[in-house]
């Protein structure tokens, strides 16, 4: 145990919907709800005005519609996210070399590693505290958000105290108080502690973590297993040894669309295995790595789920090659009665390539034109919604029969350019036309006007950064 509060845990308040607030002035103090708008799209993340009605991440869209119906639903802009995720990251990185991204929204740091490790051997908690406050003020005014920070002696504690901090707090559990701030918990604030196992120890007469504190090491091993028995009897002590660790190396790269209408076409189900494979690659090679195994996951009209895996000899970040390996596991999958979900995955990742003959022999066995068609599907509507991962898909898109888009669709929350009006946001569309507010993050609440869904003045344009406070 450390003797001084020296791990913070950092998590920004309502990330996305944050996000979106502060880059649309008309939605600040107003309930926003980000995630994919279909029948089966899932909240990714509800502003805190929000959750006064009951909504909550990981909830139903269509239910939290019904919660909230006048709430502003917007699709996620996965771009920014990341851009105000990197300069937060940044920040962090001021404090220590040993900074643990958890998500684009959460992170540990290890205050002993950097400038301030010697001053907090001598000044202790106060100095901890004063450094944290700092940030926050730092987050605030560079990034124009807020965020939550625990400090404790172990990563557990502190991102328990980061909870207890929420929102736009900072909580600080000294060292000699972690039984003290534990004991008051449900079993559930324990890492590893799911569903599952909470049911087990509510079976047992444990609800809280005292309890389990109380029990015998030997009677948790015998109920939930060793490894894990004894991994949640330490937690409950408060005995956390598991250091902040600068790099978290993905282990795979993958990409999955939920569909609002069950797929019944195979040239359609095949068209979107290619857009998804073609996603996946962008991504592996943005990260600059490659992989040796293809995964394709597939799951049915009955929710019944399918994976389907094939490895290569070598690893290959090659477009084509993925996407044939796609196709020909989706061929080993009966498809009949419609596909309601879609991903494709790459594993076995490496940061290098190296050109093997089967890779070789599979491209130059493609026709001229499959290369023509996955180059074209770089760009697009797909580029305007981002992977579905974080909720479902951002919204339905229209189809003629051979899988082309009918025309231009807008989603509600993207960002767009008017030749005489300038940048803006759609606010809706239907029966042809388009709603858009025209305003960005530092200018006043903007001016509503409504556009033919093709008017060739209005095209779709990049975020724009957020600047100075929301």
């Amino acid at each position: 145990m450390r003797p001084v509060p020296s791990i913070l845990h950092l998590d920004m308040d309502a990330f996305f919907a944050s996000v979106e607030q502060a880059s649309k002035p008309s939605l600040r103090g107003k309930p926003v709800i980000v995630g994919g708008l279909g029948a089966r799209g899932v909240v990714s993340t509800a502003s805190y005005e929000a959750r006064r009605f009951g909504v909550h991440s990981a909830m139903a869209m269509a239910q939290a519609r019904r919660l909230a119906p006048n709430a502003a639903y917007l699709i996620p802009r996965f771009e920014l996210y990341r851009q105000v995720s990197d300069e937060v990251m940044a920040l962090l990185r001021e404090l220590s070399p040993l900074v643990e991204p958890l998500s684009l929204d959460e992170a540990f740091v290890d205050l002993a590693a950097g400038p301030y490790g010697e001053a907090l051997a001598t000044e202790g908690a106060e100095l901890a505290r004063a450094v944290a406050e700092d940030l926050r003020e730092d987050i605030r005014t560079k990034v124009g958000l807020t965020a939550s920070v625990g400090l404790s002696t172990t990563k557990f504690l502190a991102k328990i105290a980061s909870e207890q901090a929420k929102p736009d707090g900072l909580v600080l559990i000294e060292a000699g108080r972690e039984r003290e701030v534990l004991d008051t918990l449900s079993v559930r604030a324990l890492p590893g502690v799911g569903p599952a196992t909470e049911e087990t120890l509510r079976r047992a007469g444990l609800t809280q973590i005292r309890e389990v504190a109380a029990l015998p090491q030997e009677e948790l091993v015998h109920l939930l297993g060793r490894a894990h028995g004894a991994g949640v009897h330490a937690l409950a002590l408060g005995l956390d040894d598991r250091p902040v660790v600068a790099e978290r190396d993905a282990k795979s790269v993958s990409v999955e669309d939920t569909f609002e209408v069950d797929l019944l076409d195979r040239d359609h189900i095949v068209t979107e295995l290619e857009r998804l494979a073609d996603r996946c690659v962008r991504r592996l090679r943005a990260a600059g790595r490659s992989g040796r195994t293809v995964v394709v996951k597939i799951r049915r009209f009955d929710f019944s789920t399918l994976t389907r895996s094939e490895t290569l000899p070598a690893p290959t970040d090659d477009s084509l090659v993925i996407a044939q390996m796609a196709r020909r596991l989706l061929d080993s999958v009966e498809l009949l009665g419609g596909i309601r979900l879609l991903g494709v995955g790459v594993t076995g990742l490496a940061d290098w390539t190296q050109e093997d003959l089967f890779a070789q022999a599979l491209r130059e066995g493609l026709e001229e034109d499959a290369a023509d068609e996955a180059a074209g599907e770089a760009a697009g509507e797909e580029e305007a919604r981002e992977d579905a991962a974080y909720g479902g898909p951002a919204g339905p898109r229209a189809f003629h029969p051979g899988g082309e888009p009918k025309a231009r669709r807008w989603a509600p929350g993207q960002d767009v350019e008017h030749t005489e009006f300038g940048h803006g946001w759609v606010q809706g569309s239907g029966v042809g036309r388009v709603t858009v507010r025209f305003e960005t993050p530092n200018s006043p609440i903007g001016r509503v006007r409504t556009f033919a869904v093709d008017d060739p003045a209005l095209s779709t344009a990049g975020a724009l950064p957020l600047l100075g406070g929301v």
